[in-house]
Formats: structure tokens, C-alpha cells, sequence
């Protein structure tokens, strides 16, 4: 194994905005992305990090979570996102990052765990299928941007 995953520091919030925009190309929606460094400090309590390290001291993969609560089984961490730079998704830094946070969630007691999956990532749908995840197929996203938070009725 060449790489450590490791609890992510401010100091890795620059290469965490990094993966979550080469993540967002990869998803078609570049644009989307209007979170930087200095949001990310102002609201570092609100999420946690685990960061994959290879051995030159390049992060080369990340998983996001925060703490939610659904009102049908409770307390759950929510995986914003989980990415691993294409160049080294053949060494199970997915694997060991998605391992990180199911530990964490066991510590925590969460009664679930859940994240989003787009239809079209056959290759994501399969890891998860693969690491024994039910994808749901039936609920639909409902989001508001900050426009829409702004002047909703």
C-alpha cells in the first residue's frame, strides 16, 4: 500500500476543493462548484474529512461526511462525497476511504449511512453494489440553490 488515509487538517482544504472540482468535471457541472477555501474554514465544524495521502504526500482521494438525522431511523452520517483521482483507483483507496467511514459511523452509532450515486456512473453503481449498498432507484433529489433560498415564497 502506497498511500495512508489520514483525519483531513485546514491545511488539505486547498486539495480538497481541488478533488471536489475535478470531481464536478467528472460529473458534468463544473459551474456548480461556488465553494472555496475560506467558506470551507468558516464551516469546517460542520463537516468532517478523511483524506487519502499517497506516499509523495499528494492527496489523491477524499470522503466528506457530516452528521444528519432522518426522521425514520435517526441519527446517520450522510456521504457528500467520496473521490479518488482516476491514476490511482486500481489500489482500493475507495475501498479503504468508504472503510474509514463506516468506522466512523459505527463509533457514532448511526442507524445509517447514506450518499447519492448518478444513474449514468455504472462504474460508482458497481463499487457500492459490490461493497453490499441498495441503490434506490425511486427518490428523486429536491434541491434550491442560493438563488432559490433567497427568494423562495
Amino acid at each position: 500500500m502506497n498511500y495512508t488515509i489520514r483525519s483531513a487538517t485546514e491545511n488539505d482544504f486547498p486539495a480538497i476543493l481541488g478533488l471536489i472540482k475535478e470531481l464536478a468535471t467528472f460529473e458534468k457541472a463544473p459551474e456548480k462548484v461556488t465553494n472555496t477555501v475560506e467558506q470551507m474554514l468558516m464551516e469546517k465544524n460542520l463537516f468532517g474529512c478523511y483524506v487519502a495521502e499517497w506516499e509523495s504526500g499528494e492527496i489523491i482521494g477524499m470522503a466528506l461526511f457530516f452528521t444528519a438525522y432522518f426522521t425514520w431511523v435517526g441519527k446517520s452520517l450522510y456521504l457528500d462525497d467520496i473521490y479518488v483521482k482516476e491514476a490511482y483507483r486500481k489500489h482500493k483507496v475507495g475501498t479503504a476511504l468508504l472503510s474509514k467511514v463506516f468506522e466512523i459511523a459505527r463509533a457514532e452509532n448511526c442507524k445509517r449511512v447514506r450518499w447519492q450515486v448518478l444513474k449514468w456512473n455504472q462504474s460508482a453503481i458497481e463499487f457500492y453494489e459490490k461493497k453490499g449498498a441498495f441503490i434506490d432507484g425511486e427518490w428523486l433529489n429536491c434541491d434550491y440553490d442560493e438563488d432559490g433560498i433567497r427568494n423562495y415564497m
